[in-house]
């Protein structure tokens, strides 16, 4: 039972990575709206209608939890984001995305320190797998040029993902929290991105229905529901394996904005598909061979 129990928080989990991967065709369909003010509608849409749900079923209270606990899931996920756009706006883009995408990595290194997980060989291989899958996604297969002049914006890279990879484990720690207070976290980033949006950004709303329909969709999907199912994966399920399999979320990203005419099918797109699968496949091993056996033993 408790097998059955992490096999399927582990595919909640996965669920937010499909989600993720929706992130570049509905960024790209948003238009020019500012990336500080993108977050706080997203995050507001994210906010407003689960707390209309928790309300609905009585179950606001479930947001009453300790201050300790606000500030970690606030500086999760606001911190992870502003160190993020902080990171694209202060170095190339391309090379700022490569050391953000390290979070994956760093997940399954740091899971290594919780109660009852264990690092193993092919949890590393799988990953770093991964990795190079992403970084041949991310640079088109033409490599990195890490420039002078740009140190504000790597570090600010390497902070976004310390940031996100100590989140999700430490996520793990506070696994009494339920769910639902995820609701309030979003809330309190929607309102720090639009502080930061009035502050450092110039104000574009999206220009026609399309604009904002990939808002609300970002904020339903990638941008909100996803943060709700990560957190059930990170707590209750295999987290190495949500770590390894994060990667095939710029993979299916890349693919999904192919599909619509925003890039084109190449050879670095097909070996980048083949290593992140399988580094996936090698990071799940164990939970592969746990279910087999299960069922052998069941017969």
């Amino acid at each position: 039972m408790v097998e059955t129990s992490r096999l399927k928080a582990t595919g909640i989990g996965l669920s937010a990575v499909l989600m993720w991967a929706t992130l570049g065709l509905f960024g790209a369909g948003s238009g020019n709206v500012p990336p500080f003010l993108l977050n706080a509608l997203c995050f507001g849409t994210t906010a407003v209608l689960a707390l209309i749900w928790l309300a609905a079923r009585g179950r606001l209270s479930l947001l009453r939890q300790p201050l300790k606990v606000w500030a970690f899931g606030t500086l999760g996920l606001f911190g992870f984001h502003f160190f993020y756009f902080t990171a694209i706006r202060n170095a190339p883009p391309v090379e700022a995305n490569l050391i953000n995408y390290t979070w994956p990595l760093l997940i399954v290194v740091f899971s290594a320190f919780l109660p009852g997980e264990r690092l193993r060989l092919h949890h590393v291989v799988g990953t770093l797998l991964g990795l190079a899958g992403a970084a041949l996604l991310i640079s088109g297969g033409e490599g990195f040029s890490f420039s002078d002049g740009s140190a504000l914006g790597y570090a600010a890279a390497v902070t976004s993902s310390l940031f996100w990879s100590t989140y999700s484990v430490l996520s793990r720690r506070l696994g009494k929290v339920p769910t639902e207070a995820v609701a309030g976290f979003c809330l309190m980033t929607s309102l720090l991105s639009a502080l930061c949006h009035v502050v450092l950004e110039p104000t574009i709303w999206p220009a026609d229905m399309t604009e904002w329909g990939s808002v609300v969709a970002l904020g339903l999907f990638p941008v909100g529901l996803a943060f709700f199912t990560w957190d059930i994966g990170v707590k209750r399920g295999d987290i190495q394996v949500l770590g390894a399999a994060a990667y095939s979320a710029p993979l299916l990203s890349t693919l999904l904005l192919i599909a619509f005419g925003f890039g084109t099918f190449t050879l670095s797109v097909v070996i980048a598909c083949l290593a992140i699968t399988l580094g996936a496949l090698v990071a799940a091993k164990d939970m592969f061979f746990r279910r087999g056996a299960n069922q052998r033993e069941a017969t």
